[in-house]
């Protein structure tokens, strides 16, 4: 199963403990592959340095973790029509179809609004982890 995070979760993933840090670790046991592309990595990046002013050698250390986490990084995404009511948000959805993930995985409503595209079932973090319920 592949599975793309957009840029809050893994926000989340780092800085509480809760569900989706739990889910990196579930993509760092490889229990499914992580896929995101540059983007998704350079927005979490700016994130972590401007709003959260993380320092640059912990962005270092934290992107060296989501790296080991992550399956395959997409490197050009192909083009996608505005498909978001946030056009800041076509980049998660191209980076799923490039990679023909079978999940996005986010807490925004922009996205989770859209509840599939193509075969890809746009869906929370709680609703993700309910896939690896015994």
């Amino acid at each position: 199963m592949k599975a793309v995070f957009d840029t809050n979760v893994l926000i989340a993933a780092f800085l509480t403990e809760g569900l989706c840090s739990g889910l990196m670790i579930r993509a760092r046991k490889q229990s499914f592959s992580l896929v995101l592309c540059d983007d998704i990595i350079s927005e979490f990046e700016g994130i972590l340095r401007k709003k959260f002013k993380i320092t640059p050698a912990d962005v270092s250390e934290i992107s060296a973790i989501v790296s080991e986490a992550t399956s395959e990084i997409i490197h050009d995404l192909s083009p996608v029509p505005n498909i978001c009511r946030d056009p800041n948000d076509n980049m998660i959805i191209a980076c799923a179809v490039d990679a023909h993930a079978g999940y996005i995985v986010t807490g925004d409503e922009d996205l989770l609004i859209l509840k599939k595209h193509r075969d890809i079932v746009i869906i929370n973090p709680r609703n993700f982890e309910a896939l690896f319920a015994d």
